[in-house]
């Protein structure tokens, strides 16, 4: 089953946010972000997806999505591509 590593982005109090997270099924989670049954920072927000990337198992995606989290300029490199 693959895994997907993603960053969403909204705009929140005129500034642009991002979340990373990973998921086995990119659709049904950016629904569920976006109707607040998401991770509860992601809740009361619009959310799109700026970034996915597809692993063959879910050990390698959960090492990429903690890798990516802590990397505030590779974050704020995606971000100013949608900005």
């Amino acid at each position: 089953m693959p895994y997907f590593v993603y960053m969403l982005l909204s705009k929140y109090k005129g500034k642009f946010i991002s979340y990373v997270g990973y998921t086995n099924n990119l659709k049904d989670r950016l629904t569920l972000h976006n109707s607040s049954r998401g991770a509860k920072f992601t809740r009361g927000k619009k959310w799109e997806i700026i970034y996915h990337k597809k692993y063959l198992n879910k050990s390698k995606a959960m090492k990429d999505e903690y890798k990516l989290k802590k990397d505030y300029k590779l974050r704020n490199k995606i971000k100013s591509k949608f900005i």
